[in-house]
């Protein structure tokens, strides 16, 4: 299984970056290899990556089932591969620190399945790490951009 955790502080009160995380349509393009979503209902989407894996470059399609919503602190979210067989969960963690700032974590976990597991489970564990810290990044300067 692949991982990835990444917490930065974000200069605004917890209640801002709840507003933020917890609807998907604010932080879907903000998704490393981000290229298309579309919303079933508010707990679930389909979504369209597009990036190289290895040398090959690849498109991907990703289910996206939001698991539990608890207001201001944690969105927790899973995704099942539609294209290619693999499956993950992942958070969003808001912690405050005071009125004006949040310590903010994302958390990724990817695995791959099927045959073409022992393939891609190799590939995904340095891609996952810097994906979650290039999302959690992106959506922490996104939240100070609006806020600040």
């Amino acid at each position: 299984m692949a991982t990835g955790t990444h917490t930065v502080e974000v200069p605004v009160g917890i209640e801002q970056v709840w507003d933020f995380v917890s609807d998907m349509e604010k932080w879907a393009k903000l998704v490393p290899g981000y290229n298309a979503h579309t919303m079933i209902d508010d707990k679930h989407s389909t979504w369209t990556f597009k990036g190289n894996v290895g040398v090959l470059k690849k498109t991907v399609e990703v289910e996206i089932t939001i698991l539990e919503w608890v207001a201001p602190s944690k969105v927790t979210f899973e995704l099942k591969g539609l294209s290619d067989n693999f499956t993950g969960k992942g958070h969003f963690q808001a912690e405050s620190i005071d009125a004006a700032h949040t310590k903010m974590t994302g958390v990724l976990e990817v695995v791959a399945g099927g045959l073409a597991g022992p393939v891609l489970n190799p590939i995904f564990k340095p891609i996952v790490p810097k994906a979650t810290k290039m999302l959690t990044d992106r959506v922490a300067n996104k939240i100070k951009s609006i806020h600040g």
